[in-house]
């Protein structure tokens, strides 16, 4: 039984997170942090994490980024190892994330669904072999995402740009000119209540390959995220990440 504390347990995602522990019989829940409180849970929920007594195997943060420190501090002190699901993090909170990973295991990812990580490691194979197709990565998400492009799409343009030069490029309407042979475009889409939607289009001469996921609801980020804690609980210090997760698959 893996014991957890969820982090941003008030959330849309902590709600996912909160409804799919109840249903997995390996783990359990023990406390529960969020800014917003009101919302009563079976389990102690505070704003601030070291007001929780339990010790907890994992923490699985979807929160928001600006958490983070208050989360490596907790983590650090009580030596929790921490899943986190969010992005937009600072080059600070980054730099935090990681020192804290030298003392205590740490799992990060801009996106928990085992079927995208999977999609990045193929993209990542296929602009290694397509190394003169054009690059241009397209993310679909719902009206109420404040970031893009999203996260997620910055992780698949970092898997092509870790096998072949190239430049991102985000908006083509300053400049009229051709497009550049190592340019990566990444575009973004928002509207109604699309969960999370990428494509990747590898255009060459006279053929073009796509490479696509469809997430459908949330619960495959929450269903990662538990893996993600089950992985890395009780493990040695040190950054994990889904790619770590799927070659132990």
């Amino acid at each position: 039984m893996v014991r957890l504390i969820i982090s941003g347990i008030n959330g849309k995602m902590g709600k996912v997170l909160e409804t799919m522990c109840e249903n997995t019989d390996s783990v359990e829940i023990i406390g529960g942090i969020d800014i917003n409180l009101g919302v009563p849970h079976k389990f102690p929920t505070v704003s601030d994490p070291f007001e929780l007594q339990d010790k907890a195997d994992a923490i699985i943060d979807f929160s928001h980024h600006s958490f983070a420190p208050v989360l490596c501090r907790y983590a650090l002190e009580t030596k929790t190892p921490v899943v986190f699901s969010t992005t937009g993090h600072s080059d600070d909170e980054l730099n935090m994330i990681r020192d804290t990973s030298k003392t205590v295991p740490v799992f990060k990812s801009a996106n928990m669904s085992l079927g995208v990580n999977l999609l990045t490691e193929l993209v990542k194979k296929a602009a290694a072999v397509l190394n003169d197709f054009d690059v241009e990565i397209i993310e679909k998400h719902h009206n109420q995402k404040i970031d893009a492009p999203s996260g997620t799409a910055l992780m698949i343009a970092e898997a092509v740009k870790s096998v072949r030069d190239g430049e991102y490029v985000f908006d083509r309407t300053k400049e009229k000119k051709k497009r550049e042979k190592n340019e990566i475009g990444i575009h973004s889409v928002r509207g109604g209540t699309i969960v999370g939607e990428h494509e990747v289009i590898f255009a060459g001469n006279n053929e073009i390959i796509s490479i696509s996921h469809t997430a459908q609801s949330r619960e495959i980020f929450a269903a990662g995220a538990i893996r993600a804690a089950k992985f890395i609980a009780g493990r040695q210090n040190g950054m994990y990440s889904m790619e770590d997760l799927i070659k132990e698959i």
